[in-house]
């Protein structure tokens, strides 16, 4: 199957090298040209770099011949930009959209994406399930047990508490997937701040959760 990643960041990251290692054949789209050369690197995947709503990347990429175009990026209008040329112009089969902001899903869905999802809303789903919070807690193990999904509260004896997430030096196979921040979850970026009550929904492969944890809190399991 051929695959093409508009995105990203460490979501891009990971799930290119998911798809990589199931030997589908893809191509990553990245608008940054040091993190498009570090993938290429890293992932056996085209890498190119560019604007993913942009026809002449979208060629490069060589759009019509994929079977499934995922838009990843931070930017709602960029993702159902994308799915659109690539359904309307290259006749892509299936389209799948990251929403950043869940008011947009259904818009999305109406617009004709295939799949759209927020993973805010997934996490907050999650969340709003549990009647009973720990300070820290595994609540949730995929793939196997290859990938955990844990959630821990910081207090204000964390190291992290007033760091960005780009300052902290988290392990490559780890991240911060969601942040709880008074009843309201979001996705971060960057640039985002920690701060003393957070709720982070952290996500990562077992055999580096536990630098992940001495990053964040220095209580080790």
């Amino acid at each position: 199957m051929r695959l093409i990643l508009i995105g990203d960041g460490k979501l891009a990251y990971f799930l290119g090298k998911k798809f990589v290692e199931e030997k589908h054949r893809v191509t990553i789209i990245d608008a940054y040209p040091n993190e498009a050369a570090e993938f290429s690197h890293q992932i056996k995947a085209t890498v190119i770099v560019g604007d993913g709503t942009h026809p002449t990347i979208l060629r490069e990429a060589e759009t019509e011949k994929a079977d499934i175009l995922l838009a990843l990026t931070a930017h709602d209008e960029d993702n159902l930009v994308a799915c659109q040329i690539a359904k309307q112009h290259y006749s892509v089969p299936r389209t799948v959209a990251l929403v950043n902001d869940p008011a947009h899903q259904q818009f999305f869905e109406k617009m004709g994406i295939t799949v759209a999802f927020s993973a805010t809303q997934i996490l907050a789903n999650l969340i709003e399930k549990r009647t009973d919070f720990a300070d820290i807690a595994n609540f949730l193990a995929v793939d196997e047990g290859q990938i955990g999904i844990t959630e821990i509260i910081l207090d204000e004896d964390s190291p992290a508490v007033g760091e960005t997430l780009q300052n902290l030096d988290l392990p490559k196979g780890a991240l911060i997937g969601c942040i709880i921040r008074q009843d309201k979850a979001f996705v971060p970026r960057g640039w985002s701040n920690l701060e003393v009550g957070d709720r982070l929904i952290l996500i990562s492969q077992p055999e580096h959760y536990e630098q992940f944890l001495k990053v964040l809190t220095e209580k080790l399991e």
